[in-house]
C-alpha cells in the first residue's frame, strides 16, 4: 500500500461512514501499520490469514515486514475481516492506546504515529482526522528532529571547521619548519654532492691513467711473449740443429774410424801378399772390408723401417705394425698416456695404465719385440707401486722431465741401424723421433693391433 487514495474504502460490520484518506499515508505511520500486522501474524491461524499472506506465515516478524509489507498494507486495506483480525490483535498486545483511539481521546503522551498506524487499523469514527492529525504531527516532530539536527550537526561542523583551521595552523607551522630544515638538508646534500661529484672525476680520471698504465704493461708483456716464443722457437730451431749436427758428427766419426780401419786393412794385406811367410807366421784373416763397402745403400734381403714404409700399406693398417714389429731386434717404444687417452680417456689413469700394459705384453710374447711403455711422472700425485708385465719395460719421467724428451733420449741410446719403432700421435715426438731416425707409427693403428690381441 503506497496510497490509501488508490484503494477502494472498506468498513467492517458495525463501522461508521466509510471515511477515505484525501492524501497518501505518511511513511513513518505505513511502516507502525506493517509492524502492527506483522506482529499480529503469531496470534491467527494458517486459515485465518489472507490466501496471499499464507505463505509468510512461518517467517520471523522481522522478515515478515521486510519481504511481505507491501501484501500486507494491500491485505489490510482490503480485507475487512483482516484488518478486524488485526485490530483484535492489537486490542490484546495494547489495550490502552486501542481504547483511546475508539474513544477518540488519544492520550497526549503517545507517539502521534503509533496513534495514526492504531487509527488505521481499528477505524474508529474520525479515524480520518486523528490519522491525519497524526502525520502531521509526526511531520512536525520529524521537521523539529530534522532542525534540532541540523543545528547539532552545523554546531558540530563548525567546531570540526575551527579544529580543522588550528590542526592546519599547526601543520603549517610544522611545515614551515621542516621545510626550513629540508632546505639545510638539501644544501648540505649538493655539498655534500659535488664533492662526491668531484671525487669520482678524479677517480676516473686515476681509472683511465691505470687503464692506459695497464694496457701499456699488456702490450709490452705481450711483446716480451712474442719475444721469447721466438726465441724459443730459435733455440728449439737450433737445438734441432745441433742434434742433427751432432748425430751427423757421430756418423761422420763411425764412417772416418771404418774408412781408417779398411785402409789399415788394405795396406796389412799388401804388405801380407808381399811376405806371405810373414803371414802365414802372423796367421792374419785376409780383408773383409772393401772401399764399395762403405757406401751406403740397402743389400739385398736387409730391410730397415723405412723400406717397410714403402710397401703401399694404409698408416692404420694393423699389419704394417705387424711388419715393423718382424724386423730382426726391433725396439717398439709407447707412448703410454698418449694411447690410452687416445683409446679410452674416460678410465682413471691407473685403470688405463693396467689396460695398456696387459696388452703390450701378450704383444710382446707374440712378437719377441723389445717394448718400452713411458709415461709422463707430472700425472703422478705420488710414487706409483706397479709391476712390470712380462717383456714389458715400464718407464716414468722424471720431475722436470717431460715423457716426449724421454722418449726421445731412449731413441737417440740406441746405435744407428737398429729399428726402433714409436707409437704416438702427438707430432712433435713423432717428428722428434723421425729426425733421431725411429720410425713413429700412430696411436690408433698399436689400438688396432692390440684389439685383436
Amino acid at each position: 500500500m503506497e496510497h490509501a487514495s488508490g484503494a477502494e474504502p472498506a468498513a467492517a460490520a458495525g463501522d461508521g461512514p466509510a471515511e477515505v484518506l484525501d492524501r497518501p499515508l505518511p511513511e513513518g505511520v505505513r511502516r507502525r501499520v506493517v509492524a502492527f500486522v506483522s506482529e499480529a501474524f503469531g496470534g491467527l491461524t494458517v486459515g485465518e490469514l489472507p490466501g496471499q499472506l499464507r505463505q509468510y506465515a512461518r517467517f520471523t516478524p522481522t522478515r515478515r515486514a521486510k519481504f511481505a509489507g507491501n501484501a500486507m498494507a494491500a491485505a489490510l486495506e482490503s480485507d475487512p475481516v483482516f484488518r478486524q483480525r488485526v485490530g483484535e490483535r492489537l486490542k490484546e498486545a495494547q489495550p490502552e492506546l486501542a481504547a483511546a483511539v475508539e474513544a477518540g481521546s488519544p492520550p497526549g503522551a503517545a507517539d502521534p504515529v503509533d496513534v495514526a498506524a492504531a487509527a488505521y487499523v481499528l477505524r474508529p469514527t474520525g479515524w480520518v482526522k486523528l490519522v491525519a492529525a497524526a502525520g502531521e504531527e509526526a511531520q512536525r516532530a520529524f521537521a523539529e528532529r530534522a532542525e534540532e539536527e541540523g543545528r547539532r550537526e552545523l554546531e558540530r561542523l563548525r567546531e570540526e571547521l575551527a579544529e580543522a583551521r588550528d590542526r592546519i595552523k599547526t601543520e603549517n607551522e610544522s611545515l614551515r619548519t621542516e621545510l626550513v630544515a629540508a632546505r639545510k638538508e638539501t644544501e648540505s646534500l649538493q655539498r655534500k654532492l659535488r664533492s662526491a661529484q668531484s671525487d669520482v672525476k678524479r677517480g676516473e680520471a686515476a681509472l683511465r691513467r691505470t687503464t692506459s698504465e695497464i694496457d701499456g704493461i699488456k702490450s709490452e708483456a705481450a711483446s716480451q711473449v712474442a719475444a721469447a716464443e721466438s726465441e724459443a722457437r730459435r733455440l728449439k730451431t737450433r737445438l734441432g740443429e745441433a742434434e742433427a749436427g751432432l748425430e751427423a758428427s757421430r756418423r761422420a766419426v763411425r764412417e772416418g774410424r771404418s774408412v781408417e780401419d779398411m785402409r789399415l786393412r788394405l795396406l796389412l794385406d799388401t804388405v801380407l801378399e808381399g811376405a806371405q811367410g810373414l803371414r802365414r807366421e802372423l796367421a792374419l784373416p785376409p780383408a773383409s772390408v772393401r772401399p764399395a763397402d762403405t757406401v751406403d745403400a740397402v743389400a739385398p734381403g736387409n730391410m730397415t723401417p723405412k723400406d717397410i714404409a714403402a710397401r703401399a700399406l694404409s698408416e692404420t693398417d694393423p699389419a704394417l705394425l705387424d711388419q715393423l714389429l718382424a724386423l730382426p731386434q726391433v725396439h717398439l717404444v709407447v707412448d703410454g698416456y698418449n694411447v690410452t687417452k687416445t683409446g679410452y680417456p674416460t678410465m682413471p689413469l691407473e685403470k688405463q695404465r693396467l689396460r695398456l700394459l696387459g696388452g703390450l705384453s701378450v704383444l710382446a710374447a707374440q712378437t719377441g719385440a723389445e717394448v718400452t711403455c713411458v709415461f709422463d711422472g707430472a700425472e703422478l700425485a705420488a710414487p706409483v707401486l706397479l709391476a712390470p708385465p712380462r717383456g714389458v719395460r715400464v718407464l716414468f719421467s722424471k720431475p722436470g722431465v717431460t715423457a716426449d724428451e724421454l722418449i726421445r733420449q731412449l731413441v737417440r741410446a740406441e746405435p744407428s741401424g737398429r729399428p726402433v719403432v714409436v707409437a704416438s700421435t702427438d707430432k712433435e715426438v713423432a717428428d722428434g723421433v723421425a729426425k733421431a731416425g725411429a720410425r713413429p707409427v700412430a696411436s690408433l693403428l698399436l689400438l688396432k693391433r692390440l684389439s685383436r690381441v
